[in-house]
């Protein structure tokens, strides 16, 4: 899937996110997606964006912004605070320098709708999409084109209270109440596929 950009108007409030501590787990997070081929990099950055909630009483998120290239080197110019989302004008409100992740309308309604979830990481893994069906990993019904309101509706229909979630031909989500959760979760589930796909192979 070719990256374009964004797919909406980028409004910017300020040049300046306010980010508190946990940007530096944000940050871990990022070079662990980045050493485990989570997030691999195309011409103009890398296929993922992870993000986490700013406050438990919040829908404003911290996410990684466009063209980011997800590694263990990243400076804070490559993360920007959305505060708000405007559906039907097809606009996002950003505090930045850079623009949002083209994912932001799909973290947005994941933190709407799911007001446990503090953390949201998304990646792209071959393995995991080609996962053997004995895993039970729960898929959306059909392809949609990435940075869209459709993705990210056709997200929350099959979403329910599952933390993990394939995006059918397209990547993956891992939530969590915290990053770590989020990015354990990932892990666990690379290593379960990789380990089912040996097994099948022995």
């Amino acid at each position: 899937m070719e990256y374009q950009g964004v797919k909406f108007e980028t409004i910017f409030q300020s040049e300046d996110p306010e980010f508190d501590e946990r940007i530096e787990d944000l940050k871990y997070w990022c070079s662990i997606f980045e050493h485990n081929d989570l997030a691999p990099l195309h011409p103009d950055g890398s296929y993922g964006n992870l993000s986490y909630r700013d406050k438990s009483n919040s829908d404003e998120f911290i996410i990684t912004c466009s063209g980011a290239y997800i590694t263990n080197n990243m400076d804070l110019d490559s993360f920007v605070r959305v505060t708000d989302i405007d559906i039907i004008r097809n606009r996002v409100y950003s505090r930045g320098k850079r623009k949002p992740s083209s994912e932001s309308f799909l973290h947005f309604l994941i933190y709407q709708n799911r007001k446990e979830i503090n953390a949201i990481f998304h990646g792209h893994s071959s393995a995991i999409l080609s996962a053997p069906k004995s895993l039970g990993l729960p898929c959306t019904k059909s392809r949609k084109e990435y940075g869209t309101i459709v993705l990210a509706e056709n997200v929350i229909n099959v979403l329910d209270d599952h933390d993990f979630l394939i995006l059918k031909e397209h990547g993956f989500l891992a939530l969590g109440k915290t990053m770590r959760k989020a990015g354990k979760l990932s892990l666990d589930i690379l290593k379960k596929t990789q380990k089912e796909k040996n097994n099948e192979n022995s």
